[in-house]
């Protein structure tokens, strides 16, 4: 029988771990602003580009369209989105930044500074580290 590797030296466990840890930071400061970091990604994508259809944002979040609905709906209710079918095709409802919505922005731009800090690692070590999580997935997705 062969042994396993303690769960530590598991990079499967290390990136589970890590995420967990990332989200318990953002929390106190999500938060105060009435959003869960779920919500947090679909204002994202839309900071990026606002109009996305739900479709667009699943694939931009690597989710199920199942999935974003109902956190689009949870933004919709507290203000910060509204949702509108496409008039050229009905079945796709797109997604649009209100005034709230883009106000938050600045108020979640202290998110990576935040995590910056606390991480005590620069931001050439972050930024590497970034890129070198994002090869994994990518090599990943790809043989999935």
């Amino acid at each position: 029988m062969s042994s396993a590797l303690p769960l530590d030296d598991q990079l499967c466990f290390t990136l589970y771990a890590a995420s967990m840890a990332v989200g318990r930071a953002y929390k106190p400061l999500l938060d105060d602003l009435g959003i869960t970091y779920p919500q947090y990604l679909v204002l994202h994508a839309l900071w990026e580009q606002d109009g996305r259809t739900i479709g667009a944002i699943a694939e931009r979040l690597a989710l199920e369209s199942s999935t974003i609905t109902p956190l689009v709906k949870r933004l919709e209710a507290a203000g910060h989105v509204g949702r509108q079918r496409d008039p050229r095709d009905e079945r796709l409802v797109r997604v649009t930044l209100s005034d709230s919505g883009r106000g938050l922005r600045e108020r979640c731009g202290c998110l990576g500074e935040m995590l910056i800090a606390r991480s005590g690692m620069t931001l050439p070590q972050i930024d590497a580290l970034n890129r070198q999580i994002g090869e994994l997935r990518a090599a990943l997705t790809r043989i999935g």
